[in-house]
C-alpha cells in the first residue's frame, strides 16, 4: 500500500441525497450540458465502455455499472444502476442508481451523490436537445407514451425547446394516465389530456415519447404523420422494445452511441431481424449533429426518431455540475477584497 506524501491531505468526499442533487441541477443547463457532452462523446474526446449489465433473474432485475471520462472538463464517475420493474408494484422507484464522483487524477472519490434523479433528468434533457436538432420548429402537439417519471421529466424537458400546445398521455393503467395528466396540467399550467389508447395520443401529434416499461411495441409506425419525431427512452436491452418495425422502417434514426446501440437496441435490433436494414435506417450518432459532422433533418416530411440508451458520461457530466455547485454554495459569495 503506497502512503500518501507528507502533508498530503484528502478532503472527505461530499455526500448527496436526492434533495441536494435536485438543488443543484436545472433542466435548461442541463440540456445544454448534455449537448457538448455529447458532441465530446462522438467527436472521440470521450472515454466510455459499453455498460456492463448483470441479469438478476431471481428477482426479475438487473444492476448496470456505468464507468465515463469527460477529459475537457475533468468529469470522472462511476454510475451504479439498478432496474427493478416489480418496485412499482412496491410504491418505490424502479430505477436506482448512485453516482461516485472521482478526482481523476489522485483517484480520490469527490462525491457519492444519489443518481436516481440524475439519470430521470439527463435522460430527458439529451431527449430536449435531440428534439432540438431534429424535430420541425413548429412542433407542439406532445404524445406521451407511459405516465411515470420519465414522461414527466420529457414534458418538462421538452416544453423547454419546443412551444408545446397539445399534450396527451398514454399509459396501461387509467388511474395513473389521468393522475399523471392532473398533476403535470396543475404543476405547468398546461393542459394535459389523458386517452385511452396509443393510438389517439399518437394520431396528429408532431413529437412522440414512448417511456414505457413494455417488452413489446406499444407505438406502431402507421399511427405517424409525415415530420414526426419520434423520442424513444424506454427500451434499453437487446430482448425488448416498445417500437414496431414499421415505425424503424419509416423513420431516419439517429442514436446516442453506435457501440451501445449494436449491444443493447432492442428496438433497432428487433427492426433489423424483421427485415429493416439497419445502414439504410440508422444515420449515425445525434452528438455528431450537434458537433456539426452530421447532418439532421434533411426534408419537413421525414420522420426523425432518436432513440436513446443513456451513456456513463452524460451521469459524470452531470454529477461534476452537481458536485462544482455545491461546493460554491457551501462557500457562499465572495466577499470584496479588504472586508
Amino acid at each position: 500500500m503506497t502512503r500518501p506524501a507528507a502533508g498530503a491531505t484528502t478532503a472527505a468526499p461530499l455526500l448527496l441525497d436526492e434533495a441536494a442533487v435536485a438543488a443543484r441541477l436545472d433542466m435548461g443547463d442541463l440540456i445544454a450540458l448534455m449537448e457538448r457532452t455529447l458532441a465530446d462523446f462522438s467527436a472521440g474526446r470521450a472515454l466510455q465502455p459499453v455498460r456492463t449489465v448483470l441479469a438478476i433473474e431471481r428477482h426479475a432485475a438487473l444492476l448496470a455499472v456505468m464507468p465515463g471520462y469527460l477529459p475537457g472538463s475533468e468529469a470522472l464517475g462511476v454510475k451504479v444502476v439498478s432496474v427493478a420493474p416489480r418496485n412499482a408494484e412496491r410504491g418505490l422507484p424502479t430505477h436506482l442508481a448512485t453516482v461516485l464522483l472521482l478526482d481523476p487524477e489522485t483517484g480520490a472519490l469527490r462525491a457519492i451523490m444519489d443518481g436516481r434523479l440524475i439519470t430521470e433528468m439527463r435522460t430527458a434533457a439529451v431527449s430536449a436537445a435531440a428534439a432540438r436538432a431534429l424535430a420541425l420548429p413548429r412542433a407542439s402537439r406532445l404524445a406521451l407514451l407511459g405516465s411515470g417519471v420519465q414522461a414527466s421529466s420529457h414534458l418538462e424537458a421538452l416544453r423547454r425547446v419546443r412551444d408545446l400546445e397539445r399534450v396527451r398521455v398514454w399509459s396501461p393503467t387509467r388511474e395513473r394516465r389521468e393522475s399523471f395528466a392532473r398533476e403535470a396540467s396543475r404543476r405547468l399550467g398546461l393542459e394535459v389530456e389523458a386517452v385511452d389508447t396509443a393510438e389517439r395520443a399518437v394520431r396528429d401529434a408532431d413529437l412522440v415519447v414512448t417511456a414505457t416499461a413494455s417488452h413489446t411495441p406499444v407505438l406502431e409506425g402507421r399511427w405517424l404523420g409525415p415530420g414526426t419525431h419520434v423520442t424513444a427512452v424506454g427500451a434499453a436491452r437487446a430482448t425488448q422494445r416498445e417500437l414496431d418495425a414499421e415505425t424503424v422502417r419509416r423513420a431516419s434514426v439517429w442514436i446516442d452511441s453506435l457501440a451501445a446501440a449494436r449491444v443493447e437496441a432492442g428496438d433497432l435490433l428487433l427492426a433489423e431481424r424483421d427485415g429493416v436494414s439497419w445502414n439504410e435506417r440508422v444515420r449515425g450518432e445525434i452528438g455528431a449533429v450537434f458537433e456539426g459532422t452530421l447532418a439532421g433533418r434533411a426534408r419537413p416530411e421525414e420522420i426523425t426518431l432518436f432513440k436513446s440508451l443513456g451513456l456513463a458520461v452524460e451521469d459524470a457530466a452531470s454529477a461534476r455540475m452537481v458536485w462544482e455547485r455545491s461546493l460554491a454554495a457551501a462557500a457562499g459569495p465572495a466577499r470584496p477584497a479588504g472586508t
